[in-house]
């Protein structure tokens, strides 16, 4: 399994520990009126180091209770992990086709910053903006909680296969980028 495989696992791992920080985060963020340094004072000392602790669990199985996978946009799913496969090859396999290529290295260097920008603006169209709507409407009473734990629960689990597919995707991708960036010399 891949560092990005076990950080995107450690991250599932610690979602409710950082659900349950990040909402009090938000209160707090409210009672300060929302100034930001404020809140880094208060969430940065020693007493909300010791409270936080407090707060660490881990995911259960009752989590998933009421969730209808029927109700999981699957295009969207699919999206997701084709972004972060893009997203976790990209300067890894730029880098990779900088060997491949002798004539064209330091074209294929460069070319990792136009595959994450491309893998951005594919993330702010498809995926980001759908996320948003889903949660806007659970915030109006228009869905439930439950459809939007789910889609938690699977961009999660996308994004974790979509490092697995990077990992199969990796060479080709380096070797993708060394014949384009023939062309650009």
């Amino acid at each position: 399994m891949s560092k990005p495989s076990i950080t995107i696992l450690a991250g599932i791992l610690l979602l409710p520990t950082f659900i349950a920080i990040f909402s009090r985060a938000i209160i707090r963020l409210a009672d300060a009126e929302g100034s930001v340094p404020s809140l880094l004072k208060v969430g940065l000392s020693w007493k909300s180091a010791k409270t936080a602790i407090k707060h660490f669990k881990f995911p259960r199985l009752s989590y998933l209770n009421g969730i209808n996978l029927c109700e999981i946009p699957k295009r969207l799913l699919l999206f997701n992990m084709f972004v972060t496969a893009i997203y976790t090859i990209g300067v890894l396999s730029a880098l990779y086709a900088s060997l491949l290529t002798h004539d064209s290295s330091r074209t294929a260097i460069m070319a990792s910053g136009l595959i994450k920008g491309v893998a951005t603006i594919l993330l702010s169209i498809f995926v980001d903006p759908k996320i948003s709507v889903m949660s806007d409407n659970v915030v109006r009473g228009k869905a439930k909680y439950t459809s939007l734990k789910g889609i938690s629960i699977m961009m999660v689990t996308s994004r974790l296969i979509g490092t697995v597919i990077a990992q199969i995707m990796f060479i080709p991708g380096a070797y993708y980028i060394a014949w384009a960036s023939k062309f650009f010399v």
